[in-house]
């Protein structure tokens, strides 16, 4: 059996925010960027609601919340004429319809209002359920929050214990994709680390970090062929990771974070640094999933 693999669009879920339009732009520019068509999709919040409307020319034929997402395909269509938008309204509750959806995505970017993704819900339900459980790599967006005009600058944050994560491949494939500089960041604090019995000697925390450090670069070094024009700065802090993170995030134009996909667990959480970054950064977040839960890996 043969035939191409369907194009995966970005899929952008979108509600009746006003502040809408930044996420729209973010999602219309990651579909530019990897050279794939943009989807929007308003969920309607009425479970008992029938029907689902499609609307790929941008003529607004079916029910009144069909105008959400016209109005924001219009904006993307100004602003970046050279992509394809289509846009959907169907009924249900938000957080599971764009899971279900995410097994077809490239990308879903959402936006995340510090008061709920979506009206209605409680503080980040839905942008942190969907982020926590898709199958592709979310973008969550804070609109009021990111730069207006940040950095050509991508960070990402490297788990030396899970360093075949997606993550840091996906931070170089954005990075190269925006011909952006990329800072890969390892921040390491542990209480005990520090010794308080009598007659304890502290670890060498020089030797532990020069020894990071060296592990960053050699991961640096393995990408090079494939990346050779990204610029890469090796940073390694001893600091909680997520106060790293979100400090590197002011003015970036990315921040990439990986979920950890060690058995079930990250079907449970989305994990204390990657969880923290996402409710305080800067910028746009892009929340790549553990190699097991994601269906799309290789």
């Amino acid at each position: 059996m043969s035939g191409a693999s369907p194009i995966r669009p970005v899929l952008a879920g979108v509600d009746e925010g006003s502040d809408q339009r930044t996420v729209v732009r973010h999602a219309a520019r990651q579909a530019g960027l990897h050279h794939t068509p943009l989807h929007l999709l308003h969920v309607t919040g009425h479970p008992e609601s029938t029907g689902t409307t499609r609307d790929g020319d941008g003529e607004g034929n079916g029910p009144p919340a069909a105008a959400v997402t016209e109005r924001l395909a219009e904006l993307a269509r100004m602003e970046f004429p050279g992509i394809t938008v289509t846009t959907e309204t169907v009924p249900g509750r938000p957080a599971p319809v764009l899971l279900e959806r995410s097994a077809e995505a490239a990308f879903l970017v959402l936006g995340h209002r510090g008061s709920g993704g979506f009206p209605r819900l409680p503080l980040g339900s839905v942008s942190q359920q969907v982020a926590t459980h898709a199958d592709c790599p979310v973008i969550v967006v804070r609109p009021g929050e990111t730069s207006a005009d940040p950095d050509n600058r991508v960070v990402v944050g490297v788990d030396l214990s899970d360093l075949r994560a997606r993550a840091l491949d996906v931070a170089y494939e954005e990075a190269a994709a925006r011909g952006a500089s990329l800072q890969l960041l390892h921040a390491t604090f542990h209480p005990g680390e520090v010794p308080t019995g009598p007659s304890l000697v502290a670890p060498d925390f020089e030797a532990l970090d020069a020894a990071a450090l060296e592990i960053l670069r050699t991961e640096a070094a393995k990408r090079l062929d494939r990346f050779p024009e990204v610029t890469v700065q090796a940073r390694v802090e001893r600091i909680r990771p997520a106060a790293m993170l979100t400090e590197a995030s002011r003015g970036a134009a990315l921040l990439v974070v990986g979920t950890h996909g060690r058995g079930g667990l990250r079907r449970l959480m989305l994990g204390s640094v990657s969880g923290e970054v996402l409710h305080r950064a800067a910028a746009p977040v892009l929340v790549v999933p553990g190699r097991d839960g994601d269906r799309q890996a290789s």
